[in-house]
C-alpha cells in the first residue's frame, strides 16, 4: 500500500517524517534516505497494532486533498510503498458479475491512479463501509 509522507527539517540534513493517513504515525532520521527508511518501519508496526487492537486502518486521501490543509503548507512530499496487506490475511478470489462499461471504467480508473483493479475495489469497498 502507498502512503503519502511529510518530510520537515529544521536543518537540511536530519529529517522528521508525519504519516497524514496514518495518525500519530511519524518518525524520523539523520539523513533523508534514513528517515524514509525509518518512516516504512514505523508504518508498519502501526498498522499491526492497529489490526492487533482491533481496529481498521483509516481511509487514505489523495495528495490534493492533503495539501489543502494548512498544517502542510511549504513541505516536501514523499510517498513510501508498505506492505501491510501480510497484516489483513490471505487474497481471496472471488467471481463478481460487472457490467463491462463499468468494468471498462474501473480499470481506467485504477490504471490513471497506479493501483490494480483489485486495490481499487478493495479501496472503493472500504471508503463506502467506513462512512456509511
Amino acid at each position: 500500500m502507498k502512503f503519502f509522507v511529510v518530510l520537515h527539517t529544521d536543518d537540511g540534513v536530519r529529517y522528521g517524517a508525519t504519516v497524514p493517513d496514518l495518525p500519530g504515525c511519524f518518525s524520523g532520521g539523520e539523513t533523508l534516505e534514513q528517515a524514509l527508511q525509518n518512516v516504512e518501519e514505523a508504518i508498519d508496526m502501526h498498522v499491526e497494532t492497529l489490526i492487533d487492537d482491533g481496529q481498521t486502518i483509516p481511509l487514505t486521501q489523495s495528495l490534493k486533498q492533503h495539501q489543502k490543509n494548512k498544517d502542510f503548507k511549504n513541505v516536501v512530499w514523499a510517498v513510501v510503498q508498505v506492505p501491510i496487506e501480510k497484516y489483513l490475511g490471505p487474497a481471496e478470489k472471488i467471481n463478481i458479475t460487472v457490467p463491462r462499461v463499468m468494468l471498462a471504467r474501473i480499470d481506467e480508473f485504477a490504471k490513471k491512479t497506479g493501483q490494480s483493479r483489485s486495490g481499487f475495489l478493495v479501496e472503493a469497498a472500504r471508503h463506502v463501509m467506513h462512512t456509511a
